[in-house]
């Protein structure tokens, strides 16, 4: 068996609660720290994250006779990031009572589950920034593949895909005895597999969608600043909020967790002083990372103004109270910024 560090990627928490290993470190602050504020950043992340993703999937359901390649990516988007938050609500229940009441499926299922929505939420986002690259830098010639042949194609395979680098956690992930309590550990059979959940979560959960969002967005903005639409300078501003925001929420996550990956395989040293500021340094850098997914929907989906005024009509149903004016007053304003160049509108939808 693999030495189990407390790597937020796999939820082995145990090391947390374990108080009877050879290291004379006293964990009890960090133990009592990690769970009351983990079990309240995933209690936030999974409500939140609900009601936007959620809202997301109602309004293109119900408009989906206008679906295009961006809505479906904005669908699978959504989908990814329900799929992710799900989990959370039985790592919390873990947490809480130190003990994993659910059996060995759900252990397995739901840790699958996780990290195929990690990836796959990832993977969309690399794919609706493709898209618009493709749509702005070589209008004429993508324009007549954007079909929902395509977009069946592109979400059939980034599924596969995500489920296929998420494969380990469902064959390996299975329940240990841990202080007479049952644990969900990650315990692959060699260690060659813990290398492989590290550096695919840092390569393709990092690296290869920041290098692709720097490398499109780089050559787009030049494009659009030339534009003469007065839509420029927001798209401009959307496209550095994206790459920002998808930086600074997920790199400190991924460094830490490469760290904690150096410290097992002692590449680094092993202190108390050290490994204490790791583990609590996965459990913040985590509430960062995970809040990412509630920050989806506002990305890419409320910001643009079609996305915007489906969603305003459909509360209109659902909330209770004066109605009049609920949409036009939001939209009265951005009337004349709607006739702008189509280019532009494809990317703020």
């Amino acid at each position: 068996m693999t030495d189990q560090t407390p790597n937020s990627t796999d939820y082995d928490y145990s090391a947390y609660y374990d108080g009877e290993g050879s290291s004379p470190c006293d964990y009890v602050d960090v133990m009592v720290f990690s769970t009351k504020f983990l079990i309240v950043l995933y209690s936030l992340v999974f409500i939140l994250g609900f009601i936007g993703n959620g809202l997301v999937v109602c309004v293109l359901v119900k408009h989906r006779k206008q679906t295009n390649l961006t809505d479906i990516c904005l669908f699978n988007l959504a989908i990814s990031d329900l799929v992710f938050i799900f989990t959370l609500p039985f790592y919390s229940h873990f947490l809480s009572n130190n003990n994993w009441n659910f059996g060995e499926f759900m252990c397995r299922f739901l840790s699958g589950c996780h990290m195929s929505g990690f990836f796959s939420s990832i993977f969309f986002m690399v794919v609706m920034t493709l898209d618009r690259y493709m749509v702005i830098m070589h209008a004429h010639r993508f324009s007549p593949y954007r079909t929902m042949r395509t977009a069946t194609i592109l979400t059939v395979f980034v599924w596969i895909v995500s489920i296929c680098v998420s494969m380990p956690s469902f064959v390996f992930t299975k329940l240990t005895n841990q202080s007479n309590s049952l644990a969900c550990n990650f315990t692959p059979e060699n260690d060659a597999w813990n290398t492989y959940k590290v550096l695919s979560t840092n390569i393709l959960g990092l690296l290869v969608p920041l290098l692709v969002m720097v490398v499109c967005y780089s050559r787009i903005i030049p494009t659009l600043v030339n534009m003469r639409t007065v839509k420029r300078h927001r798209v401009v501003k959307l496209i550095i909020s994206i790459v920002a925001i998808f930086f600074l929420f997920w790199t400190p996550y991924n460094i830490t967790i490469f760290l904690l990956f150096l410290r097992s395989m002692d590449k680094i040293e092993n202190g108390c002083t050290i490994d204490k500021n790791l583990r609590l340094s996965t459990v913040v850098t985590e509430a960062i990372a995970y809040s990412h997914c509630c920050l989806n929907p506002i990305i890419y989906a409320f910001v643009g103004q079609k996305f915007m005024r489906r969603a305003l009509q459909l509360l209109k149903k659902w909330v209770p109270g004066p109605r009049r004016n609920f949409s036009e007053s939001s939209y009265r304003k951005s009337s004349v910024v709607s006739r702008s160049s189509d280019v532009t509108t494809n990317f703020i939808m």
